[in-house]
């Protein structure tokens, strides 16, 4: 996809503001990439813009559940909805997390796949149903909730949904995913 081919091209400082446009340019170094044109899309709405990201930071990397496990969650999302911007950039956070090259396959290939643990088992099911159905079923929260405490499952259930919308915003806005920056991995 082209820059051309974006609904909303990503904005420069003068449209998103010095502060979006500094915090885009500091994420693209962390993460290795060009500043995320995902930023700079939605930078444009500056004050949605804002709020979104401390929403988005309250369920990871800010929330309860440990990194990795909201990785392998983010992952599955991405997979399912077949959304490579988000696939991505979360395959080389989730590195960071501590999620394997073997464990990339297997959110790929599904839950029937050995090697989960029952906790994640439980979680990824619970993904597949509120992706697939919107909802989950009793004998899923059972077990989810045999792992999960309370505070959890709720962030568990908030997590889904947000990468959800987010890939939603991504496909519907047309965003490009950031480029490697030269001389970094892309992995």
């Amino acid at each position: 996809m082209s820059e051309a081919s974006q609904r909303i091209a990503p904005g420069g400082v003068r449209q998103v503001g010095p502060l979006v446009w500094l915090f885009a340019r500091v994420a693209g170094r962390v993460a290795g990439t060009e500043p995320p044109k995902l930023f700079l899309t939605l930078g444009r709405h500056r004050r949605l813009f804002w709020g979104w990201l401390h929403f988005a930071g309250r369920l990871m990397p800010g929330g309860r559940l440990p990194r990795r496990e909201s990785e392998l969650v983010i992952l599955r999302v991405a997979h399912l909805r077949g959304n490579r911007y988000e696939f991505t950039h979360h395959e080389r956070l989730g590195r960071r997390a501590g999620v394997t090259d073997h464990d990339l396959e297997r959110i790929v290939t599904g839950l029937d796949t050995a090697g989960w643990s029952a906790r994640e088992r439980s979680m990824l099911e619970a993904v597949d149903q509120l992706h697939h159905g919107k909802d989950i079923d009793d004998t899923a929260w059972h077990e989810l909730r045999a792992h999960l405490s309370e505070r959890e499952a709720i962030e568990l259930c908030l997590l889904v949904g947000h990468y959800e919308m987010l890939a939603t915003a991504l496909d519907a806005l047309r965003v490009k995913e950031p480029d490697a920056v030269r001389g970094t991995a892309k992995r």
